[in-house]
């Protein structure tokens, strides 16, 4: 076997986590868990909600900041978004762009989504949005040489930057 130069991060911990995120009902669903699970907030790292729409920290982020929007209702596919959700969501994602702006003063941000599992989604049956921050020069020989992030700040800190600039 030829070596790819490709190092290797192990992290079992996530095992639980990628288990938890296969196509399944919403009982299955990692996000419905933590929506319907009562904890607080700033435990679940939950960022705003609304009947249709919720913001929520990536508990594997590729950068400080890290989040997603999503519908609060069970839903895989984009086209099975309906109306109300669909602009609500959009709202929210407006919100989080405002306070990822105020609370990092990024260069630029990416938003996006990614739709079923090839397409890189690792929660397929739960459509959502990602958003983050970006600066100039962020992908540093860590990311470049190594494969590996490195993360400057804990999520509670994200958490608590990013609650306290989401507009009102």
């Amino acid at each position: 076997m030829t070596d790819s130069g490709v190092g290797r991060l192990w992290a079992g911990w996530r095992a639980e986590f990628v288990e938890a995120a296969a196509d399944g009902p919403a009982a299955d669903c990692v996000f419905c868990r933590i929506l319907a699970g009562g904890e607080p907030d700033e435990t679940t790292y939950v960022l705003a909600r609304d009947e249709h729409a919720v913001a929520i920290l990536n508990l594997y982020p590729y950068t400080s900041g890290h989040l997603m929007v999503m519908p609060v209702r069970h839903v895989a596919e984009l086209e099975e978004i309906e109306g109300d959700e669909a602009g609500a969501i959009w709202l929210m994602l407006a919100d989080a762009v405002r306070a990822l702006k105020a609370a990092y003063r990024p260069d630029g941000i990416n938003v996006g989504a990614n739709i079923g599992r090839s397409a890189g989604a690792g929660v397929p049956g739960h459509f959502h949005v990602h958003a983050l921050p970006r600066w100039n020069g962020d992908t540093n020989f860590m990311t470049a040489i190594a494969e590996t992030r490195v993360l400057p700040e804990s999520l509670t800190r994200t958490w608590e930057k990013l609650r306290a600039n989401w507009p009102a």
